[in-house]
């Protein structure tokens, strides 16, 4: 397939547009991808899906519809690709003090929340409870991206540089947070997150472990993803003596024993609403996909088949995750 013959630019090539690409192929479509080849949060991330989150504990926004979705998406692409990319793994959400345990058990039951849960089970040495959950898991962001392009490669669809044509009805934008602060989409919340990847010989591989503000990934070998941090303010991807330390915390915390830093990478969350994806066309006449958030791993494969059918056969998405909406409300009309 050459350039000249595409019909639809993807610009970018991170989750949104590397899952778009896939959603496009299986339709048939004709595409292009652009990239900068400049990395962006997609290849500094865990990866991970967590079915039920944050002090609150509560499922991740629709996850019974999206993770079945993404599942058999992953599935699919690694029968393609020749590589693992998707590593499932039980989630052991740990409690800091009773507080917190006590609010935890008192959500276990919730409809909403049960069919999530494992069970509880003995905490380690300093936590005050542990319960574990189902679903949860890792992708492996890189080898999906680099596997994928790969294969779009030896189509003649993927291109190295920076996109400087006109947007057009067939262009789709799947910048991640460099075009979210580039403007253009409304008020952003994007925020910076270091990561460590650290390594310990003596630590349990076999769950996710999430707590103390922060999370501890297995990636095999007794190697560890570890984080993180949230910066609000200075939205670059250069990691910092303070986000190494506060992550460093985290992970002595997770870990429960000694451990070597072997990397320390940043990046920038692309986040607009409610860490809620979005999709949908823009004023200047091109698309946008985007918005993913920390849970790009879990939305990005669902979000892509609903912008497919958008593009390809003018089924629209339900409102909420229509970027008009978004739009129209943020410059003040409900």
């Amino acid at each position: 397939m050459s350039a000249g013959e595409t019909s639809w630019t993807i610009v970018g090539q991170g989750l949104a547009g590397t899952c778009l690409a896939w959603a496009l192929w299986e339709r048939g479509e004709e595409f292009r991808i652009i990239d900068r080849g400049e990395g962006g949060s997609s290849r500094v991330a865990a990866g991970m899906v967590n079915p039920v989150t944050g002090k609150n504990f509560e499922p991740s926004w629709r996850i019974s519809e999206f993770l079945p979705d993404a599942l058999a998406f992953y599935a699919a692409v690694e029968g393609r690709i020749g590589r693992r990319v998707w590593n499932p793994f039980p989630v052991l959400r740990l409690a800091g003090n009773d507080k917190e345990w006590r609010k935890i058990v008192s959500k276990l039951d919730a409809p909403e929340v049960a069919p999530w849960v494992a069970g509880q089970v003995a905490p380690p040495d300093g936590w005050a409870g542990a319960v574990e959950l189902r679903g949860g898991g890792r992708l492996d962001t890189r080898a999906f991206m680099d596997g994928s392009r790969d294969f779009f490669e030896k189509l003649g669809c993927c291109r190295t540089g920076d996109f400087k044509d006109a947007p057009s009805p067939r262009t789709i934008r799947c910048e991640g947070a460099a075009g979210l602060l580039g403007g253009g989409y409304g008020p952003q919340r994007c925020a910076k997150g270091e990561i460590l990847t650290v390594r310990a010989e003596d630590w349990d591989e076999t769950r996710i472990r999430i707590g103390a503000g922060g999370w501890l990934v297995p990636l095999g070998g007794g190697l560890f993803k570890a984080g993180s941090t949230y910066e609000w303010n200075e939205l670059d991807e250069l990691p910092t003596a303070k986000g190494r330390a506060r992550v460093e915390e985290i992970a002595g915390r997770l870990g429960g024993g000694a451990f070597e830093v072997i990397g320390h990478e940043a990046g920038v969350r692309p986040i607009l609403r409610r860490s809620q994806p979005l999709i949908g066309p823009m004023a200047d006449g091109g698309w946008m996909f985007n918005a993913l958030g920390s849970k790009g791993s879990l939305y990005a494969p669902g979000m892509a088949a609903r912008l497919a059918a958008w593009l390809v056969d003018g089924t629209e998405p339900e409102p909420e995750v229509d970027f008009r909406k978004f739009s129209s409300q943020s410059d003040g009309h409900e």
